[in-house]
């Protein structure tokens, strides 16, 4: 039995002996793997590096592609939604306007103060009268021109017969007389209205 043990702490032995050589080996070849996985990291390295620089690129032109379409429909609708807004704004600033513009009208309207359309007709019919006047007096100037040489042929005839002529030469002249505040009251009243009207 001792044979039997001493043979199985030497087989014991070189079995320690066997492991510790194929872990000694293991930890070698593991080392090695690991010093080769460097050297070719450190060759393949810079590749790798500008590859993925590559990739970096791509990657950020679509990102910025999509940030400027996101960006520009943004745009688009707060541009559209400001021009609707502006367009709400602008009708209801014309309608306040024409609510102020009509209440203003009414207030001077109440004061008495005419209008434009008032003050339109006034002209027109300021320079119909002023027209009218024109023609008035070119019609009164005519017509006592047309009496002076009558009534000096009149005063030439009643001149021989002093006493029949005194009554029939007054006569005339008082007829003419009264014509000439008629015409000059009717020229005052044709150049009064437009001024009184005014």
């Amino acid at each position: 039995m001792v044979k039997k043990l001493q043979k199985l702490s030497a087989d014991k032995k070189k079995s320690n002996a066997q492991l510790s050589s194929t872990v000694k080996d293991s930890a070698q070849q593991i080392w090695l793997a690991g010093l080769g996985a460097f050297s070719k990291a450190q060759e393949e390295g810079g590749k790798v590096f500008e590859a993925l620089v590559k990739e970096g690129l791509t990657i950020q032109r679509k990102t910025q592609a999509v940030a400027e379409e996101k960006i520009t429909e943004a745009t688009s609708r707060v541009t559209t939604m400001a021009s609707d807004i502006g367009s709400k704004a602008q009708g209801q600033w014309d309608k306040l306007e024409n609510i102020f513009e009509d209440r203003v009208a009414k207030a001077l309207a109440k004061l008495g103060v005419p209008s434009a359309r008032d003050l339109e007709a006034l002209s027109a019919r300021v320079d119909a009268l002023a027209k009218g006047s024109k023609a008035a007096p070119a019609k009164a100037a005519a017509k006592p021109a047309a009496k002076a040489p009558a009534k000096k042929a009149a005063a030439k005839k009643a001149a021989p017969a002093k006493a029949a002529a005194k009554p029939a030469a007054k006569a005339p002249a008082k007829k003419a007389a009264a014509k000439k505040p008629a015409a000059r009251a009717a020229a005052d009243t044709g150049a009064s209205s437009p001024s009184s009207a005014s």
